[in-house]
């Protein structure tokens, strides 16, 4: 069954073509990775699904409802997640403030109960608190509960930007380069936690990455863009072994 339909999708910015005919069929549990030069379209791929652009045509259907058009917290709304390129934390905040506020679009309590702390709000609120801290120890980061997020070294606010992402229980998560400025072993680790919380969270993952060993080593199709434009689909071995994939982008890649 899939989960993600991309139609024929295109967007400009003035005169400047960003996607052109971008298709795109994920099916529920797989493990895709998007490649490409700087300036492919791979990050402008992901403000489309989540609403930060509105596609300048065609379609992309999320189990079946078109979201080409919907607001960003209405597309969250229906388990769509995802990371950002640069880091969006709140930096201020605690770390586990960081991944509470997340779950605020999932409350069921009304303003007059939020105001007085009463009926559903304390109820709500510790299991926002516990699904929290479940959280933080998948990722390791429970001893830094209380520690301000701009405090955290920059993987692990990376592993805090992905948690708090799994906040909304996200069905469709999308992973904007998640090993960007992580060490080899860091990345060793982030390839074994992604595989890890797409099976305990059954997770549909779309990935976009310049990391070849992470991107080879962890998903099952890859999608390469250039200028915007398709230049291949297939299994990692297909794509290494592409002529104008290699041109284009990955060069050599040791076996």
């Amino acid at each position: 069954m899939t989960i993600l339909i991309a139609n024929k999708v295109g967007h400009q910015f003035g005169g400047l073509c960003a996607v052109n005919d971008f298709n795109l069929k994920l099916h529920y549990g797989d493990l895709m990775g998007v490649i490409g030069p700087n300036g492919a379209g791979k990050t402008t791929l992901f403000n489309l699904i989540t609403g930060v652009y509105k596609a300048s045509e065609g379609s992309i259907l999320f189990k079946g409802i078109e979201i080409v058009g919907k607001k960003p917290n209405q597309i969250a709304a229906l388990r769509i997640g995802r990371t950002f390129q640069n880091i969006r934390l709140f930096r201020d905040l605690s770390v586990l403030d960081n991944v509470r506020i997340a779950h605020h679009s999932q409350t069921s309590y009304n303003v007059l109960e939020g105001l007085l702390h009463c009926g559903r709000y304390a109820r709500e609120e510790q299991r926002i608190i516990d699904n929290s801290l479940r959280l933080l120890a998948i990722f390791n980061l429970s001893h830094l509960a209380n520690e301000t997020a701009k405090n955290l070294p920059y993987g692990l606010q990376r592993r805090l930007e992905i948690a708090r992402a799994l906040a909304i229980s996200p069905e469709l998560l999308l992973l904007d380069e998640p090993a960007a400025g992580m060490n080899p072993f860091e990345i060793d680790e982030l390839m074994g936690l992604i595989q890890s919380i797409r099976k305990e969270f059954q997770l549909t993952i779309l990935l976009i990455e310049h990391q070849m060993k992470l991107v080879m080593g962890i998903c099952e199709r890859i999608h390469v863009l250039d200028f915007g434009e398709t230049l291949a689909v297939g299994s990692p071995e297909m794509i290494q072994n592409n002529p104008k994939v290699m041109e284009a982008y990955l060069g050599a890649i040791p076996s």
